[in-house]
């Protein structure tokens, strides 16, 4: 088999994480059409099913997951390879992992103090999995939610769960919702797409996405979306971690400064 190309990657990636063929040919700024033929010239290629296709919806199959993952992991490789390409050439800020829709909007407290190159943020679910195969510099991680073992980590604040929804959306006037209330939404995604904070505000303000974020994003929200709190999910306390082996020269300079602001108790370690 031939190997397969980068966009071939992208392409299937944004289909996965969609579920539409449309929405997602929209994100990737193609037609329709164009992705429906890569989606099946790639299933050819590589002689499995990855989606399976009706009228109504599209699914992934067994292999489709498999591989969602796999180009996942491909693409942060790819992105850590010119990440580390670059810093051989000059002093790049640190890249920092955050997951989608959480984190990205404390990060401007998180970096107050810092006086150093802008940081280059990683978007993905597995940000301990970025730091440790180097992908990221460092992770703004949520404590509980994923493994510490090996890393170093400072607490660095709290943050309540809110649902991004259209203005003018029935549930936008709402003092609270719970979880029930969004799924029984059709454009929810309980899974925040692996994207941008400012894609992932664009997809919400269109009416294509109804997802749960952090709090702290709520004083980057355009006029055109709401943030309503979700009351039957637990507040989470954010972590900044890194590991011992990372190089990147102003990682230090970083850490020194989250010590200042570090919430009570913090630990040097995990």
């Amino acid at each position: 088999m031939d190997r397969l190309e980068t966009r071939e990657l992208v392409y299937f990636s944004a289909l996965a994480d969609e579920l539409h063929f449309g929405r997602a040919a929209e994100n990737l700024g193609i037609t329709q059409p164009v992705l429906s033929r890569a989606v099946a010239r790639l299933e050819r290629r590589m002689g499995v099913r990855l989606v399976n296709r009706t009228s109504r919806k599209v699914e992934l199959t067994d292999a489709g997951d498999t591989f969602r993952e796999e180009c996942r992991r491909l693409l942060r490789r790819l992105d850590a390879a010119v990440r580390r390409t670059r810093q051989s050439a000059h002093a790049a800020g640190p890249a920092i992992a955050v997951r989608p829709g959480t984190g990205s909007g404390f990060l401007p407290h998180v970096l107050r103090r810092y006086d150093g190159p802008e940081p280059e943020l990683v978007f993905t679910y597995d940000t301990t999995g970025a730091v440790r195969d180097g992908t990221a510099d460092a992770a703004l991680v949520c404590l509980g939610s994923e493994e510490l073992g090996g890393l170093r980590a400072i607490r660095t604040g709290t943050e309540d769960p809110v649902a991004l929804v259209p203005r003018g959306h029935v549930l936008a006037g709402r003092d609270g919702v719970v979880v029930a209330d969004l799924r029984g939404e059709s454009s929810y995604r309980d899974r925040c797409p692996e994207a941008g904070l400012d894609e992932i505000l664009d997809r919400v303000a269109l009416g294509r996405l109804i997802t749960v974020v952090g709090s702290t994003v709520v004083d980057r929200l355009p006029e055109e979306v709401a943030a309503v709190p979700v009351t039957d999910l637990p507040s989470t306390t954010l972590a900044f971690c890194w590991s011992p082996a990372t190089r990147n020269p102003h990682l230090r300079t970083l850490v020194r400064s989250l010590a200042e602001d570090a919430l009570p108790g913090s630990a040097a370690t995990a």
